[in-house]
């Protein structure tokens, strides 16, 4: 079940909890909008901003924000400097927090012209 305002029509879960409430693993959260298409085409930035608004949706679904992240990997086709725009744009929204991060670069991702892709681990209480 999609969190509310997110895309049903995805094939896999946008997130699985262990331990009741303990932990949550986010799948690959993607700049979509509810009908699963992929906002702010060729603009790497706004597309972060759209992916961190999806991530945290998904983990208010499971009773979580974002200061509840232990890890995140977030995924960026395109230059170095691309790159270092999305991570500037995810990083300054999670501030405060500053979870441990992996940045890597790839060719491409699962949407058509999908630029970043956020996917988090969240510990709750």
């Amino acid at each position: 079940m999609a969190p509310p305002g997110l895309f049903e029509g995805v094939p896999y879960e946008y997130a699985s909890v262990v331990d009741p409430g303990s932990l949550i693993f986010t799948a690959g959260v993607c700049p979509i909008d509810p009908e699963g298409n992929v906002v702010a085409v060729g603009d790497v930035i706004a597309q972060a901003h759209v992916a961190y608004d999806n991530l945290a949706a998904v983990l208010a679904r499971y009773g979580a924000g974002v200061q509840h992240i232990v890890r995140t990997t977030v995924y960026v086709v395109g230059s170095r400097d691309e790159m270092a725009q999305a991570w500037a744009a995810v990083a300054g929204r999670l501030l405060p927090h500053r979870p441990p991060s992996t940045l890597l670069g790839v060719t491409v991702l699962g949407y058509p012209q999908q630029l970043i892709e956020i996917e988090a681990i969240a510990a709750v209480r």
